[in-house]
């Protein structure tokens, strides 16, 4: 199983570091995904038996890698899902590049945008 880098954690909420390449929900794949590897923690680190619920609040791509909110209760999905339909709940992107940018690109060095 991945190794969690757990940012934050309440009774609501967990906060984790999604590595690069990791899905965040399962896919056609059948690769390992965050909703799993964090269920899989919560069932462990609480000893619960059966299903664990979680709740995926928002999604970042395959290639990409960052920080993921899950809410541990519905109620906190619900809430979270609501911060985001009503733009409350922001999210900020920053890009790394390896190599040399090309001349009318370099511009776009830091980009910040709300969805």
């Amino acid at each position: 199983m991945q190794k969690l880098k757990v940012i934050y954690e309440d009774n609501h909420i967990i906060v984790v570091e999604k590595p690069v390449n990791i899905p965040s929900q399962g896919d056609k794949t059948g690769d390992v995904d965050m909703l799993t590897i964090i269920k899989e923690y919560l069932k462990e680190k609480y000893h619960k038996p059966g299903n664990v619920y979680l709740g995926l609040i928002h999604r970042l791509d395959r290639p990409v890698g960052g920080v993921m909110v899950f809410a541990k209760t519905s109620k906190a999905a619900a809430r979270l899902s609501e911060q985001v339909r009503e733009k409350v709940f922001k999210k900020t992107y920053l890009v790394v590049v390896n190599g040399k940018m090309e001349k009318e690109k370099r511009n776009l060095r830091r980009l910040s945008f709300k969805e």
